[in-house]
């Protein structure tokens, strides 16, 4: 298994990105590739010891920054760190690309270089999110797609139901539409295109509409919402997660261990889904822990054929 890593990316790249990297490919003996600008990755590498047959760098002479337009740098910048590890995946040299950088400039690289699989129109980003049995959720879109007609919301439970039959192991996902009630006949337009289309699929199992209050409980295991909403909601958790934290903390002088579920420097990354290829996007705040968690990510998609069974669940939507 071989990992493209953008070494680049990130609030603290290169330094937290290949700390990850390494202990990753040191704890599994699975190849990284690390890929950005050579001196700076050799500076750092110097810090680390490691086999080095599994840990190798390609060189790339740019970097997107956090602020820049996504497709505009991407025609710009053809050496970008982002575009070479992406382009990787596509040779066939790598399995996968994980990347901390800008979000939109991996998504632009990865519909340009991989492709979205026929039937998607939209590739989405879906997050996994603690719930009360001990387990996760997954809830997508998460900001790929702001503006969502109901034909792409159905694409996205059928990506996010193979995703987590594939890699997490859910033989029947459960699919929820994020509503604001549980009636067929609720929320706007869309929402209701979309129930529709979503209640005549034989091959998803839709258990109808949930609520916001619904998002820890075990009624679902993938909850759709467009991109929007979705990354309103998860900003949303982020923050009070954050408030929640600080209050126990003056009350109590510390922070129970629990809380670290709904860290988002912890989660890791978030898969894009319904491309041609595995591209995991990580918050642009990870340290080395949550590169290393990402990573795991990517190995998961590869080692469960997360690409084929997306395939095949898009081709059985009627």
């Amino acid at each position: 298994m071989k990992i493209a890593v953008d070494a680049m990316g990130g609030d603290y790249a290169p330094g937290e990105v290949i700390t990850g990297a390494v202990e990753w490919a040191k704890n599994t003996s699975n190849q990284v590739i690390l890929v950005g600008k050579q001196e700076s990755i050799g500076h750092e590498l110097e810090k680390h010891v490691y086999d080095q047959s599994l840990v190798k760098v390609m060189n790339a002479s740019q970097v997107i920054g956090m602020d820049e337009q996504p497709a505009l740098a991407l025609r710009k910048k053809k050496d970008a760190s982002i575009t070479v590890a992406t382009s990787l995946v596509k040779q066939g040299l790598a399995d996968a690309v994980v990347s901390c950088g800008n979000t939109g400039a991996q998504m632009a690289a990865a519909l340009f270089l991989l492709g979205r699989m026929e039937g998607v129109e939209r590739p989405p980003i879906g997050v996994s999110i603690p719930n009360q049995a001990g387990g996760t959720t997954l809830l997508m879109d998460v900001g790929a797609n702001v503006d969502c007609k109901a034909s792409q919301l159905l694409q996205f439970a059928a990506l996010g139901s193979a995703y987590a039959a594939s890699v997490q192991g859910i033989v029947t996902p459960r699919v929820a539409l994020l509503n604001n009630g549980e009636e067929a006949g609720k929320g706007n337009s869309v929402s209701v295109e979309a129930y529709a289309m979503l209640s005549q699929q034989k091959n998803l199992n839709f258990i109808g509409n949930v609520e916001g209050r619904d998002l820890f409980n075990t009624k679902s295991d993938v909850i759709i919402c467009d991109g929007f909403t979705g990354n309103i909601v998860l900003k949303s958790i982020e923050g009070l997660a954050m408030f929640v934290a600080k209050l126990i903390s003056q009350e109590c002088g510390m922070v129970p261990k629990a809380l670290t579920k709904l860290d988002y420097t912890q989660v890791g990354g978030a898969p894009l889904l319904g491309v041609k290829g595995i591209s995991v996007v990580c918050h642009g705040s990870s340290r080395s822990n949550s590169v290393y968690s990402g990573m795991n990510i990517a190995s998961a998609c590869i080692n469960n054929n997360m690409v084929q069974r997306q395939q095949e669940t898009i081709k059985s939507l009627i």
